[in-house]
């Protein structure tokens, strides 16, 4: 038909997230050629991402690829993959829980999980972190419920409420929950807790940064002097929970916190990691819930000094998100709901390998 490689897809919103979604054996099994699909099929390298269907913001270049679970005790492998908007880098170091619940039903709907009833169980693998994570996606039979009662801060309307189970989520990518064997680190003359659950972040108090932790994320984002020292920040703190050298990584992310204003438990400022998220990661409410019952971070201090069994209750620019920690087998659970909605499915259109290469 035409001289661009054709490829099955679905764009898929999961949770206050959005991108495509692929079958593992619809993508090219070399890691090169791969990263050069997803670049070329998200337009990276312009800021608006002009040359694909991207939508010029992390939450929008985001991509989701799906196939047979090769873990024991997982119906499926979930691998993810943050395309960066203002250069061509393809980064598979973070999860995405917010693009986790759509995980669930495209499985579904792919013929990779049998549905079953009002409700399914999908046991999830990630790929990137080898962590399991249960999603209890709403069916009728094998068919997916898209519409419901359920909203989340962040996204218009009301959908059908999809419960994510995070199971032991502590040590995502460093395999502790504080890689630097500390509740809290002095850098750059600022208190932070290094804690990797779910995602690795750093987590910091906004006044120590002459800030509310109230400001809209367009002003943070704006303010430079800001974001080179949030950089600076979270390049030591790679350094000192050995992850080496994460100038070119998206993690850890880091984020501002500061008291509650409308009831909940604490409010947050999360970070992409250069720009203000317009809500919160659904990763990123794991760790910092998990953070809230730690002892001695500075999340920990600053919320009354919680124990599990416990629901956090989590600020953010859109709203809230809540996070109910349970223990189960000696290990603590965060559970949370999510929405998804499939966009549209069909084909996506990537230039060859060849011509990616001679642009660059």
């Amino acid at each position: 038909m035409n001289d661009l490689q054709k490829i099955p897809c679905v764009l898929m919103r999961g949770g206050t997230s959005r991108g495509p979604f692929f079958l593992a054996s619809d993508l090219p099994r070399d890691q090169a050629e791969k990263d050069a699909a997803l670049l070329s099929i998200m337009g990276s390298g312009h800021p608006l991402q002009i040359d694909g269907i991207g939508g010029g913001n992390p939450v929008t270049s985001k991509v989701a690829i799906i196939g047979p679970s090769k873990v024991k005790g997982a119906d499926i492998d979930y691998l993810f993959a943050q395309v960066r908007t203002d250069r061509q880098y393809v980064d598979y170091s973070p999860n995405c829980g917010n693009m986790l619940a759509a995980v669930g039903p495209f499985a579904i709907e792919a013929g990779l999980v049998q549905g079953q009833g009002n409700d399914t169980l999908v046991r999830i693998h990630n790929v990137n972190t080898g962590k399991l994570i249960e999603a209890k996606v709403p069916t009728h039979g094998n068919d997916v419920i898209y519409l419901g009662d359920a909203s989340i801060d962040g996204v218009p309307g009301l959908a059908a409420p999809i419960a994510l189970t995070f199971m032991d989520a502590s040590g995502a990518k460093t395999g502790k929950l504080l890689p630097t064997g500390k509740p809290v680190d002095i850098i750059d003359g600022v208190a932070v807790t290094a804690i990797d659950c779910a995602m690795p972040m750093v987590l910091m108090r906004a006044a120590d940064l002459g800030l509310t932790g109230y400001e809209d994320p367009e002003a943070l984002t704006a303010n430079h002097e800001l974001i080179e020292r949030l950089t600076r920040i979270r390049v030591k703190a790679g350094e000192l929970m050995g992850m080496g050298d994460v100038t070119d990584m998206v993690i850890p992310k880091p984020v501002l916190i500061s008291p509650a204003r409308k009831g909940g438990t604490l409010s947050v400022r999360y970070f992409m990691p250069n720009e203000c998220h317009p809500a919160l990661a659904t990763t990123g409410a794991v760790g910092i819930a998990t953070a809230a019952v730690t002892d001695g971070t500075v999340v920990f201090e600053d919320t009354g000094k919680r124990a599990v069994p416990t629901q956090v209750q989590i600020e953010h620019p859109a709203g809230r998100l809540d996070v109910q920690l349970e223990m189960r087998n000696g290990a603590i659970t965060a559970g949370l709901v999510r929405t998804a909605r499939r966009l549209f499915e069909g084909y996506v259109f990537a230039k060859p390998t060849t011509s990616i290469e001679n642009a660059a």
